[in-house]
């Protein structure tokens, strides 16, 4: 039988994510005995905290394995509203809450349910990379704008209007950005909702990186500027980042209620309720101690105003210098033609994987997140291993002529 004939068209076009393709190539390079040093993978190294772990074992001892409710357990709910009050200045009931398999479930969930053929979805890059492919899955058309050439990677309000039409359906707002680290400020949230109210489109804010905030950066929900604001928006977040939980596959979003009962429709039919165990430690992350989430924030502070530094005295590097999230984002087109041993430097691409080959460290091109001129490294891991990596990655430019 051949069976790529059987593929739907959808998933035969859909790209891989670059981040997985790029984390798989170096744990290959692993199995082989190469010294690879990963700074691909945005998962933080730090082990889930203890409380959460023991409240997991508890629910394992106590018999919560069963279904739960599809759109997540009452206690779940009732401490993400909470939280939600208590940090962001938003206003939510447990029946405009959703809990689904982790953020990227929940964002899956939103686009299914709001987005279909003709639709189009306002994306800017850089991007997270599985923004503009679960768009495409819908049949709607992701419309993408380029910050980068902008030194604060934001769209102004004229540039925002050229792109917005009568067929606009959302603009999706990742804040802090994966992964570029930038935090939009009020005035500039203010501009994207004043454009979602004015032309009567709806805002997908992912907030998962707001925990990772540096210095006088702060990061503000767009949802709370105003009620009206707030009406128009699906609020995305998880535990995954914040408290070092991405394998226990827990997200959740916030939004109007006929929005939310879209997605626990949807989401009966496709994974039902996320893991019951799972949901039990993220109320205990939500609603227990939060020193270990300030331990890895300072720990990532000291880690980024290393690799910043770095990285901006390799000569052809630019680092612009990232206000939250665990990213640096450098642009690397003063590199593009020069030549090394395998050949030139044409793009993120050749030059991500001239660096894997030639300093044995994993990157992950910028063409990936729509920005061709940079490439994106995660200083989610131990500093031993950012101080080797950046050291290998000078040494290889060196050797570009």
């Amino acid at each position: 039988m051949e069976y790529h004939r059987m593929i739907a068209i959808k998933i035969k076009s859909m790209g891989e994510s670059s981040t997985i393709a790029i984390s798989q190539k170096a744990n290959l390079l692993r199995k082989k005995g190469v010294d690879v040093i990963s700074l691909a993978v945005g998962e933080p190294d730090f082990d889930t905290p203890e409380n959460i772990k023991e409240t997991a074992v508890k629910s394992i001892k106590a018999g919560f394995t069963k279904y739960t409710p599809v759109d997540g357990v009452d206690d779940l709910k009732e401490a993400i509203c909470l939280k939600l009050k208590r940090e962001n200045n938003l206003d939510y009931s447990p029946s405009e809450i959703i809990v689904s398999c982790g953020a990227k479930h929940s964002l899956y969930n939103i686009s299914q349910v709001l987005f279909e053929k003709d639709d189009e979805v306002i994306i800017l890059a850089p991007y997270w990379v599985t923004y503009p492919a679960q768009v495409e899955l819908t049949g709607a058309k992701p419309i993408i704008i380029d910050t980068s050439s902008s030194e604060d990677m934001m769209v102004s309000a004229r540039e925002l209007d050229t792109f917005v039409t009568s067929k606009t359906k959302a603009i999706i707002l990742n804040n802090p950005c994966n992964p570029s680290g930038k935090v939009y400020g009020k005035q500039e949230l203010e501009t994207i909702a004043h454009a979602a109210v004015e032309n009567n489109f709806l805002i997908i804010a992912d907030e998962v990186y707001e925990k990772f905030v540096y210095e006088d950066a702060n990061q503000v929900s767009v949802a709370a500027l105003s009620e009206e604001t707030k009406s128009r928006t699906i609020t995305v977040n998880g535990v995954s980042k914040a408290y070092a939980m991405t394998g226990w596959r827990i997200g959740y979003a916030a939004g109007p209620q006929p929005i939310i009962d879209a997605m626990k429709k949807l989401q009966g039919q496709i994974t039902t309720n996320p893991a019951s165990i799972s949901q039990h430690a993220a109320t205990e992350a939500l609603l227990g101690p939060q020193s270990d989430v300030d331990h890895m924030r300072k720990e990532y502070q000291k880690r980024r105003d290393y690799i910043v530094k770095e990285l901006n005295s390799i000569e052809g590097v630019s680092c612009r210098m990232p206000e939250g999230a665990f990213y640096v984002f450098p642009n690397i087109a003063n590199l593009f033609k020069k030549k090394s041993g395998a050949g030139v430097i044409r793009d993120s691409v050749s030059f991500c994987s001239y660096i894997l080959d030639e300093a044995c460290v994993a990157m992950v091109p910028g063409k990936a997140f729509g920005c061709d001129n940079f490439v994106r490294l995660s200083y989610a891991t131990d500093m031993q291993s950012i101080t080797e990596g950046v050291k290998r990655i000078k040494q290889a430019v060196d050797k570009l002529k």
